[in-house]
């Protein structure tokens, strides 16, 4: 979800503003993307690099993140909504961390869809923190497969994700899902975030669902699965 601050910058707005308004577009995309029947939305809300950030916008981002969630609550639970999150969560203020796991257990049993957000994740920190379990297991390294550290990591529970949406202008996936991303399908899109609307949403969807995705196999050897 790239190009918040930049958005504010244009419009001579606080980068905080920026991400307000990126906050919009999350309850938009959230709610289309359960009105199609995706079953699982992952958004990159916090990366391990952000830290990097004036310490003012810092917490400007984390006190949105709790006003945001404690709003956005009952609407996850009259929608049915699952939310989850992956990264190191426990690093967050003691605030965000709580309102956090308030927000994953009260949604718990829900089906509907699963939410995910990533919140101070890397996905390097997530490779290197599941090689050290294996190495803490003493896993004999003949018997360490893809799934093997697939099972690790913090993503172990959901699928790899199908279509990858970068916008801003961005042409590159900064340190998300890398391991998981092996056989996505990637759109980059030049609208900033704020302005990425369930109009774009569907034209990404239906971009998606107009490619032929091989996973290393020729167009031959897909029909012959398909038949």
């Amino acid at each position: 979800m790239d190009g918040n601050g930049r958005w504010a910058k244009k419009r001579a707005l606080p980068r905080i503003v920026g991400h307000e308004y990126g906050v919009r577009t999350v309850r938009e995309i959230t709610e289309t993307a359960a009105q199609l029947g995706i079953q699982y939305l992952t958004l990159y809300t916090f990366s391990t690099e952000n830290w990097n950030r004036p310490a003012m916008e810092i917490s400007g981002l984390m006190n949105l993140l709790v006003r945001t969630i404690r709003k956005e609550i009952k609407t996850l639970i009259n929608q049915k909504i699952k939310l989850k999150t992956i990264g190191d969560i426990s690093s967050l203020p003691p605030d965000v961390y709580h309102e956090l796991e308030e927000a994953v257990e009260k949604t718990k049993g829900f089906d509907q869809m699963t939410l995910i957000l990533a919140i101070n994740y890397s996905s390097r920190w997530d490779i290197i923190n599941a090689v050290k379990t294996i190495a803490q297991q003493q896993i004999p390294p003949e018997n360490i497969e893809h799934h093997t550290l697939s099972s690790f990591l913090s993503t172990a529970s959901f699928p790899d994700p199908e279509l990858i949406i970068r916008t801003s202008g961005e042409f590159r996936i900064s340190n998300f899902l890398l391991w998981e991303a092996a056989y996505a399908e990637f759109l980059f899109t030049e609208k900033f975030w704020p302005d990425f609307t369930k109009k774009h949403f569907l034209e990404a969807i239906a971009n998606f669902q107009n490619r032929e995705r091989r996973f290393g196999k020729t167009s031959e050897q897909l029909n012959e699965t398909n038949t």
